[in-house]
Formats: C-alpha cells, structure tokens, sequence
C-alpha cells in the first residue's frame, strides 16, 4: 500500500481587455495573429508596460485564496526557448511572486497554497500533417499560475479541487473558467511512497484541460506507478501527457532534473509596491465565495445540500434565487416556503426553459423571466389563486411574451376558482356521468383496497378540473368528491 503526493499547477487566464505588457486586444476566437503589435512580437527596443487592472484580478485570486500579498513584487526573465513566443523569454514572476503561502480548506481538508504568480503566456501552435502553424494572439495575455503543495492524495481530491477553483474564479469575475478553451488548464504533479517515507519520484501530467481528466490522469498515474515499485522497477521522473482516446498517460519527455531558467530581474519593468489604495480596491473587489455561500443556502434558506450547490455553482444563478426568494417575501411568503418553491421551479421548469434556449445559468440576468415574476407566480401558485398547471402555462406565455404574470393570467382566465358552489356544479356534472366509477371507489373503500381507492379518486378529481379548465381548487375538489363517496356507502 503505497502514499501518493498530488500537486498542481493551475493557469487562469484573466479577463482583462487587455494583454498584460501591451495594449493589444485580449480575446479567445479572433482570426490568427490579429492581436498582436511590436511589443508582444519581441521586437527589438520595445518596452513592456504592466497592465494594472491584471496585478489587481491577480491579487483578487490570492486573496481568495488566503494567501498574503508581500509589500513587495516583481518580475523576472525566464529563459528558454518558446517556438511560439517570439522574444524566447517569458517575463513572469519568481522571487516574490504576488500571491504567497495561502490555503483552500477542502471538505475538511486543507490544501496549502504554495503561491500566485503574474506571467505572460506563450502563443498556440497548430500541427497539421508536417506543416506547424503559429498563432500569436495568446503570446502576452495575462496568465496567473496558482501552484498547490503536495498535499492531496487521489484524483477525486484533485478534481474537487480544481471544480472549487473554476467556480471561484468565476464568481469573482476574473476568468470564465471555460477549460476546454484552454481559459483555465492545469498540469498536475504526483508521486508515491511508502507510508511515512516522503516524496517519491514526481511525474508531470502536462495540460490538462477538464476537471475529469485531472481525475482520470492522477488515479491511472498512481496505479502505474505502483505497479512498477510492485515490480521492483524504478519510477522514471518525466513529463507525460494524458490520452483521453486510450485512457492513458504518455511519456512525453525526461525531466531528470529541473530546468536552469536563469531568472533574473526584468530591467525594464519596475518593482511593484501596492499601495493602501490599491490593496482597498482588491479587497472592495472581493465577493462571498461559492463555498461558504452554498452553506449559507443550506441553512438560512432550508435547501438540501443538492438543491444549495446546483444553484451556488454559479454566480448569476445564487444572485437571481436570492432575489427571488426576498420578492416572494415582499409578497407575503415566509422565507423557507418561498425558498423551498423558488428552487424547485428554478431546477425543474426553468432550468428546462434555459436548455431548450441555449441559454446557460450564468446568462440568467438577461433572462425574460426576471426574479420579480417568478416569485409573483410562485406566490400566486402558494396561494391558490392559480392552479400549478395554469401556473407552469403561466411561465412559458411570460418567457415567451415577455409579460407581467398577474396581466397574463388574468387575461386568460387562469384565475383559480375556489368558490365551492360553483365546483359543486362541475362535481355534480361528472357525478352525474361518472356513476359507475364512484360506484367503483365505494367497492374498493368497502374492499379496503386503499391503492384503487386513490387511483379512482384521482380520475374523478381530474374529470372536475377538466370541466373548469383546470381552475378549479383540487383540494376543495377532493373533498366534495370524498363526501359524495360516503354519502353513497
């Protein structure tokens, strides 16, 4: 029984307009090699300028992420070949980066931070047949690289981990978190031992771009090396890339010892020393993070731990059903009720509404259906002015009318009907037409067959709302019907 030791390495792409040593345009799609100007080029006697707005998104993760910023920082030279960054350096941030000794607490665990750093990324190669192809709009955009100590142990915990980064990063609007665009990727770092024996021999899972893959690469890595020590082999310390057509990871290059980049200070950009303004507007900045948020849904609103974390996930979402639920109160609902039924329509009906539009949660602002109508039909619904049916009609006309919900139901006489002489009109009717069928629910009551029972009584409760066009209050319904049947036996 081996001990593993799982590290990452997770780039976050910032969503500033732009890069973060020039003023090109920073944006994922454009045509190749539009976004690009003397500086990001690396011509000659250019010089970088910090983009101010990407050390404060930079600094905002750190925060997030319990880490301290120094009084200090700054960047510096890493040197290497990079065929798709045409200077053949990286300016990037080593001796005191802007993020340091942090943590992230993990379902009870917690993952200690070793750092946040600000760099430039590299451009995107593109291989096809023989021939590889450059694009430089990604060379400069500003990258923050968050580096964990090896404190987690099977791919599950790493790709909790990366989820609560993604939803993180997200909430605090600094990176869409969209992995599969490359927006946020991860190289992961593991090695195994026996129990009480330290670090192993560390292999690299290089770009990784989904949650599941970090999973799937960590735990086939950890059983691959062990069963080489099981075999008295040796575990060669290498890059490997991750093959998600073979479920496998790949040798990719030996890496026996780390890399000289001789780093040393960027001569041309000055040391950076955040000032008491600059660290207020990172913190005013700062937003309750989806962790602590989704306990907060769970115990002030009464929602089950599912319900909290399909609706904290995003942003948007948690914003819309918060001020849904404080309309439904203003409308007389008490909180937990209001809650408990805002949920259910927001995870059932209109998150369907939301597919079948193409619409994602995180759109959800923009959506016809704005919170101030969905708790006035939520409200309506509590209330028995309007039938659950009529109530989801309701919401389909409103989403796509784009109308005030009272208006509408009004309008189509949706209105529930609760006057229990006139039900007793439309029980009578189908009394009148169903004799056969009560004359059944009486042989099952009399047989002691509760299930037929039930089922009988539900077929007469629906021929009645059928005949009121489904107004008519089911409730008031039943018990007419109920006192009909034992009227007769």
């Amino acid at each position: 029984m081996y001990q593993s030791f799982i590290g990452l390495e997770v780039h976050i792409h910032l969503l500033t307009k732009t890069k973060v040593f020039c003023g090109c345009r920073s944006a994922f799609g454009d045509a190749p090699n539009t976004n690009v100007c003397p500086v990001c080029m690396g011509y000659p006697g250019v010089l970088p300028s910090l983009n101010i707005e990407a050390m404060r998104m930079g600094c905002m993760v750190a925060r997030a992420l319990n880490c301290r910023i120094p009084e200090k920082t700054w960047f510096e030279r890493k040197q290497y070949f990079y065929p798709d960054m045409p200077k053949n350096y990286q300016i990037s941030q080593f001796g005191s980066p802007l993020g340091q000794e942090g943590y992230v607490d993990l379902d009870g665990k917690r993952v200690r931070i070793k750092e946040c750093h600000l760099e430039e990324d590299a451009g995107k190669m593109i291989h096809t047949g023989t021939v590889s192809l450059l694009d430089y709009n990604r060379a400069g955009v500003a990258l923050l690289e968050m580096v964990t100590e090896p404190d987690m142990e099977t791919g599950e915990e790493a790709e909790r981990f990366i989820q609560q980064l993604r939803r993180t990063v997200r909430y605090l609007g600094v990176c869409d978190g969209n992995m599969e665009e490359g927006s946020l990727r991860a190289d992961a770092n593991v090695s195994i031992n026996l129990p009480g024996k330290g670090l192993g021999r560390k292999v690299e899972i290089k770009n990784l771009n989904s949650s599941r893959f970090v999973r799937l690469g960590l735990n086939y890595e950890i059983q691959r090396q062990g069963n080489l020590l099981d075999q008295g082999k040796r575990v060669i310390q290498e890059t490997r890339l991750w093959n998600e057509n073979r479920d496998q990871t790949e040798p990719m290059r030996t890496k026996e010892n780390a890399q000289d980049y001789r780093y040393f200070p960027e001569p041309d950009l000055p040391v950076f020393a955040p000032d008491a303004a600059f660290l207020a507007s990172v913190e005013a900045a700062l937003v309750e993070l989806p962790a602590p948020r989704m306990q907060r849904l769970e115990q002030d609103y009464g929602l089950s731990r599912e319900q909290a974390e399909l609706i904290g996930d995003e942003k948007a979402l948690a914003d819309y059903f918060e001020e849904a639920v404080a309309a439904a109160e203003a409308q007389g609902l008490a909180k937990q009720d209001g809650a408990g039924r805002i949920a259910n329509w927001l995870l059932t009906d209109i998150k369907h509404i939301l597919g079948r539009a193409g619409l994602t949660p995180s759109g959800i602002g923009s959506f016809r259906l704005t919170p101030r109508r969905l708790a006035a039909l939520v409200a309506l619904v509590a209330r028995g002015q309007v039938s659950m049916k009529n109530g989801k009609q309701a919401l389909e006309r409103v989403v796509a009318e784009d109308r005030e919900p009272e208006a509408l139901i009004r309008e189509a006489g949706w209105e529930q009907l609760s006057d229990p002489a006139r039900i007793a009109e439309a029980v009578q009717a189908v009394y009148a037409a169903e004799g056969e069928t009560f004359a059944l629910v009486r042989g099952a009551l009399a047989a002691g067959n509760r299930k037929r029972q039930r089922t009988l009584t539900a077929y007469l409760v629906g021929r009645v709302l059928e005949r009121t066009g489904g107004r008519a209050n089911p409730q008031i319904v039943g018990s007419q019907i109920e006192a009909l049947i034992g009227d007769g036996v």
